[in-house]
């Protein structure tokens, strides 16, 4: 994708979530985000939007941390996530292609990384808001979808930080039956290797020790732990699946 169109997905997920969160309330639980309401997340996602705000417009070349998150709650707090949200996509669309600035995942450039990280931040939060409000959540485009995955296999789950680990070496699959895109996580006592394979490599290859299986949509929300593993196929040792979905999150 895009640095544009993570701009695009950015803006229409943030004005969603507020539109969501409104809906609810902001003492509405965020079944998605045990122990959390629905003000618990609009502080912590404008919080994060600020934050990466102040990577962007002010160019820190090095870790700087976010400035907390407000007292504020009902309509100010909504009021505030707006604001936020609308600095943060217009530092990204006035920014330079040349921006250097701080990042902790591997990018083509500063500002794809940006764009990049936060439509998938505010996507995945979207989601939770729309989980409070209830009814049927807004869909999420393949592509955007495809990108997330590979985000989260390649990208957080390479670091050391990840807690996905196998005493013995396993393999996990996950197939997009959508789009034919599918990767290889091989697990151990190590960091996760995530390979993205071809359409033609994904035909050849093997289900590994678990398959999961199912939409680029489906995928996205489950691996981020935002739909339960009924929402996509699992074949073979149904255990991966429960070790990804007990370990994965990213805090």
């Amino acid at each position: 994708m895009e640095t544009t169109d993570h701009v695009k997905s950015l803006t229409d997920a943030g004005h969603l979530l507020a539109a969501a969160a409104e809906q609810a309330g902001p003492g509405a639980s965020v079944p998605t985000c045990p122990g959390w309401q629905v003000r618990n997340l609009l502080r912590h996602t404008g919080t994060v939007h600020r934050w990466a705000t102040a990577f962007v417009a002010e160019g820190h070349t090095s870790y700087h941390p976010d400035g907390g998150e407000p007292d504020l709650d009902g309509g100010e707090l909504l009021d505030w996530f707006r604001e936020g949200h609308g600095l943060l996509v217009n530092a990204l669309e006035s920014a330079s292609g040349d921006l250097e600035c701080w990042t902790f995942l591997p990018a083509p450039s500063p500002l794809a990384f940006w764009a990049r990280r936060q439509a998938h931040e505010t996507t995945i939060h979207r989601v939770d808001a729309e989980s409070a409000r209830g009814g049927p959540l807004s869909p999420v485009a393949a592509g955007q979808a495809l990108d997330g995955i590979d985000e989260l296999l390649r990208g957080f789950h390479a670091r050391p930080k990840s807690k996905v680990r196998t005493d013995a070496p396993r393999t996990l699959r996950v197939r997009a039956t959508d789009t034919g895109d599918a990767w290889t996580v091989r697990l151990s006592s190590e960091p996760p290797q995530a390979v993205r394979e071809s359409e033609d490599d994904a035909h050849r290859a093997g289900s590994g020790d678990c398959e999961l299986s199912g939409t680029a949509e489906g995928l996205y929300l489950t691996l981020w732990n935002r739909l339960p593993l009924t929402a996509v196929m699992v074949t073979g040792d149904r255990g991966l699946a429960r070790l990804w979905c007990e370990n994965s999150g990213v805090t």
